[in-house]
């Protein structure tokens, strides 16, 4: 049976030696099944590209897929995940912080259990900063209380999944993707693995505090549209205190309404904007990636 790993790529050329070594040892003590190892590189700025070319010259398990630009992590798993051809697809990170060593044990979970996804969580945020673990921690608190699908905190994109629950991923065709929900939301029968904290074997994270609330903002408006039900509720009672206030003190109060009633506005014209902003992307219907080097492309159109 042939298993595809797939490994997003941005700036990891001190990272990706350490990893394929890694995938060599998991791939030889797994020798019952085939492997691909599919890297996306993601339009790094660094010599990610060529490590992939030398790798890919030794062995013939390696496709690359090389962007145009850096689209995005979501874009390089999509990509690598669209490429995919195995019936088990695995997915990780190319920091070594989603230790390859636990892939043996999530083949013979797909193997003798009954699931479809065999997935991972962190226990610990061992080595991050504090005021970075309360705010995700706060993050998977806040969505949670909102939307319909559970999203479990600590979770990874760490995982193995059966060839339906990719297509089934594949097929929700949005261009503003926010996988850990998408995951979430296909549903199936998912088995958890949970593992300690791992720092990153070379090279420096990508995610800047500014990039994760960014990442937050999106999975919060992809997935529940409190925030416009909060919104309305928060200007109707904001409106209704100030039309009390104005009763009795209707010469004071207009300043202060105007000012209060204009900020409310403006936030809720701002979580309008987040909603429309999306559906103008959705509209332009852009491809989610542009590829401009596939060292295995020819062998497909054969």
């Amino acid at each position: 049976m042939l298993v595809s790993l797939m490994v997003p790529c941005y700036n990891e050329q001190e990272a990706l030696p350490y990893l394929y070594d890694a995938l060599c040892k998991v791939t030889a003590e797994c020798s019952q099944y085939e492997f691909e190892l599919i890297f996306v590189n993601d339009g790094s700025k660094d010599n990610t590209l060529g490590v992939l070319k030398e790798m890919a010259a030794k062995d013939d398990r390696i496709r690359y897929i090389s962007f145009s630009r850096n689209f995005g992590k979501e874009a390089a798993m999509y990509a690598g995940l669209a490429a995919a051809k195995g019936e088990w697809i695995g997915l990780l990170d190319a920091d070594m912080q989603d230790p390859p060593s636990l892939l043996p044990q999530m083949f013979e979970s797909l193997e003798k259990d009954e699931c479809d996804i065999v997935a991972t969580r962190r226990v610990s945020r061992k080595g991050e900063p504090p005021i970075r673990s309360w705010f995700a921690r706060r993050f998977y608190h806040l969505i949670n209380k909102f939307t319909d699908v559970e999203i479990v905190d600590g979770a990874r994109d760490f995982r193995v999944m059966r060839r339906p629950v990719v297509d089934a991923i594949l097929s929700l065709g949005e261009r503003q993707r926010f996988s850990k929900g998408i995951f979430a939301w296909v549903g199936f029968r998912t088995k958890w693995l949970e593992y300690e904290n791992v720092e990153r074997v070379a090279g420096e994270t990508k995610w800047s505090f500014w990039k994760l609330f960014r990442y937050a903002i999106e999975g919060i408006v992809s997935f529940t549209t409190a925030p416009l039900r909060i919104a309305m509720i928060v200007g109707f009672l904001t409106s209704f205190g100030a039309f009390i206030y104005l009763l009795y003190y209707f010469i004071h109060a207009l300043i202060y309404q105007i000012w209060d009633l204009g900020g409310m506005v403006l936030m809720a014209l701002g979580i309008i904007g987040e909603y429309l902003a999306k559906t103008y992307i959705e509209v332009k219907n852009r491809p989610l990636y542009v590829i401009a080097e596939d060292n295995k492309k020819d062998e497909e159109t054969k």
